[in-house]
């Protein structure tokens, strides 16, 4: 499993728009909307390198109102934890 970091730059009046356009994508596992010189962070997780090109190159660049895109590649994990129970509100 490759896992891809993308910072992506949205026209600011449509970053809600692009956000949930980026997380319909396949291979996109989720997209924050942060603080600072970038509007949202997306991560996606494929099989192999030629999937990350097919999902940012060929998919999210293509997205109606991305400006611009930086992307890392992850090569090594130092925690695996569940996010899901990390964020949980204890509601059942």
């Amino acid at each position: 499993m490759i896992t891809a970091i993308v910072f992506v730059q949205a026209e600011t009046a449509r970053i809600p728009e692009v956000a949930e356009a980026i997380a319909a994508l396949e291979g996109v596992s989720e997209v924050y909307s942060v603080t600072g010189r970038i509007d949202l962070i997306a991560l996606i997780r494929v099989r192999d390198h030629d999937d990350v090109a097919t999902v940012v190159a060929d998919r999210l660049n293509k997205v109606d109102g991305v400006v611009d895109t930086e992307t890392h590649i992850a090569y090594r994990a130092y925690s695996r934890h569940d996010l899901e129970a990390a964020f949980s509100l204890g509601l059942d």
